[in-house]
């Protein structure tokens, strides 16, 4: 039924955030930009509406929410993420071997 190659689970959670982060960065932007616009190019009566007032208190939480789900998606890190290894121990090098050669010899 499928023949193209399998996805790793790292690479089917890499593109799961991608695309959840990238849904959830567009939403709120979204919403950020229809704040901006009902405040700046629609007129404004000199005091603030009941329904304005209802509007920016529902969106608050909201958009707050999504910032929190968004970086907590971002930051967080997959439960097969293993530890990064030590780094190998550097090799000693010719020179080295030379001068403990010499050491040896000399004492």
């Amino acid at each position: 039924m499928f023949n193209g190659p399998r996805y790793t689970p790292d690479e089917l959670m890499a593109r799961l955030k991608f695309i959840v982060g990238l849904t959830l960065a567009t939403t709120l932007t979204g919403i950020v930009f229809v704040v901006l616009y009902s405040l700046i190019f629609v007129v404004q009566p000199m005091t603030q509406s009941p329904n304005d007032a209802k509007f920016f208190e529902l969106i608050t939480p909201i958009a707050t929410f999504l910032t929190g789900i968004l970086s907590g998606i971002m930051l967080g890190k997959s439960p097969d993420e293993k530890k990064p290894e030590e780094p190998a121990k550097p090799q000693e090098t010719v020179a080295e071997q030379v001068v403990e050669e010499v050491e040896d010899e000399i004492a």
